[in-house]
């Protein structure tokens, strides 16, 4: 098999490989490796590569395949992390020039101790916003993150050096971070899969300075990818306090059963409170009807909130305040304009501000928890738009102010803390991914999943996604 054959393959057809004796995890991580270097010119997707550590975990996991004793079901995966994530031995920068590469590096983040533990082979750290604060990738240490369809786009973010890597073959598994739509956002714009799950499945450390909106997500080709890695990384952490118990049961067996019978909320504007592009509507909407002919009683119905931007604002710039708090004024010049400005902001917000945006979050919960109710899923748009121009927060010439304006139907869902995805439904008249977005209760990531893989199995999910540089 050739490198470019193996760097298009999912996970699990590459641990399928490896039991059969195909190929190696050696040459799976050799062709991502090449692969990365190869794309990196063009789109940015990594502050790190490391390329002598994954060849070393590579060989030990060859080794143990060949013996039939591999540590799990992703060793020898060839798996980035974004670089919000603790990795034992690579500085964690988040993007940031406050941040010095001097230091012990000695612990990894929860997912990542979880990957390590089963042979996972690590190629390097993905770039992303300082501190992950917006929803487009550049930032004053690693630069600007190009979009794998037309590099003069944005990958979208704060994950975006993830979702390229993924859509560009270096690497099937990618470990993301959402506080607002941060690992769907950029996955719609490279054309992948993203979950953002159930706040808590999967334990985050250190916290993060935005709190409970922020969540660990898989990234992925695809969503049994995306059950394969949850199913790993989804395990209790003593050193996250609010994270949920072990699962009940395999999120990759729970991908079989279809979506016959589920009952599916297709809203496709949020009540007329999102203008969404034409391109964006159609192919969300021939999605939507494919569920249904597959055997799901589909209701073109909305959820009852108003934008809860001004809240979301409030809890999201009073995070990066306190991020940027023991920040000297030296420092402080370093940082994003963007991010010094709403920091500046959310200093300014009260300890009353404060609460009553958690009163505003805990009232949109309670509504989407009777939404759910009656509906199984909330289908929506992921994003109104495709990927705009790199470099920029904000589409130009869109009146919007900050990367919120555009991302409606993301960042509700992480005040609720519920598990929503983004599934590649086609292309706009561009050739840029459009994606839609699933939404189930809290707890009820299998349902997600499962609907996902219904959609990849029908033919939805990998529709006309080729990226140029692939």
């Amino acid at each position: 098999m050739t490198d470019l054959e193996l760097t298009g393959l999912t996970a699990v057809r590459l641990v399928e490989g490896y039991r059969k004796g195909e190929f190696s995890p050696e040459e799976a991580t050799r062709a991502a490796l090449e692969r990365a270097d190869r794309i990196q010119p063009d789109v940015n997707a990594f502050v790190r590569l490391l390329a002598d550590e994954a060849l070393t975990q590579a060989r030990e996991s060859t080794e143990r395949w060949r013996r039939g004793a591999p540590l799990g079901p992703v060793d020898g995966v060839p798996t980035t992390v974004k670089d919000i994530l603790l990795l034992r031995g690579a500085p964690t920068l988040k993007g940031s020039k406050t941040i010095s590469e001097n230091g012990r590096w000695d612990e990894d983040a929860p997912s990542v101790a979880r990957l390590r533990e089963q042979g996972a082979v690590f190629l390097g750290k993905t770039t992303t916003p300082e501190f992950g604060w917006k929803g487009v990738t550049d930032s004053p240490q690693s630069g600007v993150t190009r979009n794998p369809y037309d590099p003069t786009r944005t990958a979208g973010g704060s994950s975006g050096g993830a979702a390229a890597a993924v859509a560009l073959g270096a690497g099937p598994l990618a470990l993301g971070t959402d506080g607002g739509g941060s690992v769907r956002i950029p996955a719609a714009f490279c054309g992948i899969f993203a979950l953002k799950p159930t706040y808590g499945r999967v334990p985050l450390y250190p916290a993060s300075a935005f709190g409970t909106l922020a969540h660990v997500g898989p990234m992925t080709r695809d969503a049994a990818d995306a059950a394969l890695l949850l199913d790993v990384i989804a395990a209790p952490d003593s050193r996250d306090w609010s994270g949920l118990p072990a699962a009940p049961g395999s999120f990759t067996t729970g991908l079989s059963g279809g979506v016959k019978g589920l009952r599916v909320a297709y809203s496709p504007s949020l009540g007329g409170q999102v203008a969404v592009r034409p391109a964006v509507a159609a192919a969300v909407r021939r999605a939507v009807e494919r569920l249904a002919g597959l055997g799901a009683y589909v209701e073109e119905t909305d959820p009852d909130f108003t934008d809860p931007v001004q809240a979301f604002h409030t809890l999201w710039f009073a995070g990066a305040a306190r991020v940027t708090q023991q920040l000297g004024a030296h420092q402080r010049k370093l940082l994003d304009p963007g991010l010094r400005e709403i920091c500046g902001q959310g200093a300014r917000r009260s300890a009353l501000d404060y609460l009553a945006a958690v009163d505003v979050r805990m009232e949109l919960g309670r509504r989407m928890g009777r939404f759910h109710d009656s509906y199984d899923l909330l289908v929506t748009p992921t994003l109104p738009i495709t990927a705009f121009e790199a470099g920029e927060e904000v589409p130009k010439g869109s009146g919007h102010r900050r990367w919120t304006g555009w991302t409606p139907f993301t960042y509700p869902f992480n005040m609720t803390q519920q598990p929503a995805a983004t599934v590649p439904v086609g292309t706009d008249g561009d050739g840029l991914p459009i994606g839609l977005q699933l939404v189930a209760a809290r707890h009820r990531d299998d349902l997600v999943l499962r609907a996902a893989h219904t959609l990849y199995e029908a033919g939805i999910g990998a529709a006309g996604l080729t990226p140029a540089g692939s």
